[in-house]
């Protein structure tokens, strides 16, 4: 008799764990049908309205309108320097840099630093006309620069400047800056 009762009661105790699994291996299923289906899908962030156009980024790709956004303001955040404010100049230029790119921006950026550093020379750039490629994460700034000494003007001269970018997630980076050369231009 009291085999007959330990049998079924380990009968009982079985069957509690065969439903256990079974419902464990259906959460964890569950779940990973749950991260795969976040994971894979598009992520979007609308943003507020600072322009009379909506703006939204997407982890699907970066819009041709946020391309020209960011540029128009690292451009203006790059090319606008004075030796007063040198050190945030190059921080904040860094905030926006790829990871890939920071040790080569830095470099860059340490070097004008320290040529500015203690001088009198300061520049300001105003955009004339900007192109961007939101395939191929590249834009092109054109405008006038002007180079000061104090307060008075020592050249002033159109230039353009070509800027490589990296997006990964939601977040674009500056990956490249360069000065595109005229002779260049007058080639092609």
């Amino acid at each position: 008799m009291l085999s007959d009762i330990a049998h079924q009661r380990s009968q009982a105790l079985l069957r509690q764990r065969k439903i256990l699994l079974v419902v464990a291996a259906a959460s964890f299923l569950t779940n990973l049908a749950l991260v795969s289906a976040l994971s894979t899908r598009d992520r979007e962030v609308i943003l507020q309205p600072i322009t009379s156009r909506p703006l939204a980024i997407s982890s699907s790709g970066v819009s041709a309108d946020y391309l020209e956004l960011v540029t128009r303001d690292v451009a203006l955040m790059l090319l606008n320097r004075s030796p007063a404010g040198l050190d945030y100049w190059m921080e904040q230029i860094l905030k926006v840099a790829d990871p890939a790119a920071y040790g080569a921006l830095k470099a860059e950026l340490v070097k004008i630093v320290t040529e500015q550093r203690g001088s009198d020379l300061s520049q300001a750039f105003v955009i004339t006309g900007m192109t961007v490629d939101p395939k191929a994460l590249s834009s092109t700034v054109e405008g006038d620069l002007k180079t000061f000494v104090g307060g008075q003007v020592i050249a002033s001269e159109t230039k353009r400047f070509r800027f490589g970018w990296s997006y990964v997630g939601l977040r674009l980076s500056l990956t490249s800056f360069a000065l595109i050369s005229q002779n260049k231009e007058a080639s092609r």
